[in-house]
């Protein structure tokens, strides 16, 4: 995945923690480690009490529209080892939600698809944080 606009992004040292121990656990050769390795590297790291309440961060409740087609999505941001299969879940080594990590409500980003197509996604609202919750453990 080759991400071709990179907004600045935020990301919680708890998720950091969490992603890299998931990413140590991993095959170097699964698709999108590399490009979330890559956005894990560039981030700005926040205590978890310091992040801003729009932006997206593990557990999250998006809303974000994905461009071309213009269409509305509200997903769940998830480790893989909580993906369970539903269509409201979005796991964090996808190209999507390698992506909207660590945005901020209106910025957007870009990437192109396996198939050479550009994809984009702006984020529209966060219906949960968990920080913004105080539940600094999920």
């Amino acid at each position: 995945m080759e991400i071709t606009t990179r907004p600045a992004i935020t990301v919680s040292e708890r998720d950091l923690e969490r992603l890299e121990d998931m990413l140590a656990g991993l095959p170097d050769d699964l698709p999108g480690a590399e490009a979330l390795r890559d956005e894990l590297d560039r981030a700005e790291i926040l205590r978890p009490e310091a992040m801003p309440a729009d932006v997206v961060t593990m557990n999250s409740r998006i809303r974000f529209v994905v461009e071309p087609a213009g269409k509305e999505m509200e997903m769940t941001l998830v480790y893989p080892r909580d993906f369970t299969g539903s269509p409201d879940q979005l796991p964090v080594t996808t190209p999507a939600g390698i992506a909207v990590l660590g945005l901020a409500v209106g910025q957007e980003i870009e990437w192109q698809a396996p198939n050479g197509q550009k994809v984009g996604a702006r984020i529209v609202d966060l219906a949960y944080q968990p920080e913004r919750a105080g539940d600094y453990m999920r």
